[in-house]
């Protein structure tokens, strides 16, 4: 039996209590049941375990307890990555995090970080000459300098936003 989270195919879900070591490179995710539904309460991931006690000993059961009703009610779901960085897997966990937001992870919840980086504007030197008056040939706003290059100036509209370029004498 199996069970999908985003993308991903989980083993599982059997009851908590059924589970025993190993447990070695995985995302786990404990579950609480409910009729025919299964509600994700906890994600976590496990480097090695041989320990029985593994689930009991950890420091969020009394909150699965409590959101699930009883230890009976408590279930759990695993996603095997024997070959994959420990990188991966917390990976994995924040895409979870941020989609279904299990009420025991509430301390955990990790901000999603943007993937780009956004740099300071580079300040261009100020032209030596006095800056002339240009008009744009299309709307007839006055054009400001943009950028001063090696051998060209390249102007910008305030009106339209046209772009020219004139070569420095």
């Amino acid at each position: 039996m199996s069970i999908q989270i985003l993308q991903y195919e989980f083993l599982g879900p059997i009851k908590l209590d059924e589970w025993g070591p190993p447990m070695e490179k995985v995302v786990y995710l404990i579950l609480s049941r409910t009729k025919d539904s299964f509600n994700i309460i906890y994600v976590g991931d496990c480097e090695k375990t041989d320990e029985k006690n593994f689930f009991i000993t950890n420091a969020n059961f009394k909150c699965w307890v409590q959101k699930a009703g009883s230890e009976n009610s408590l279930y759990l779901a695993i996603l095997p990555m024997f070959n994959s960085p420990s990188s991966a897997r917390i990976g994995i966990i924040n895409k979870i995090l941020q989609r279904y937001k299990p009420s025991c992870n509430e301390n955990n919840v990790a901000e999603k970080k943007p993937d780009y980086v956004v740099r300071p504007k580079i300040e261009e030197p100020e032209p030596e000459e006095p800056e002339q008056k240009v008009s744009c040939p299309c709307c007839g706003s006055q054009m400001n300098i943009d950028k001063v290059l090696e051998n060209t100036t390249v102007l910008k509209c305030t009106g339209c936003g046209l772009s020219d370029t004139r070569v420095n004498s």
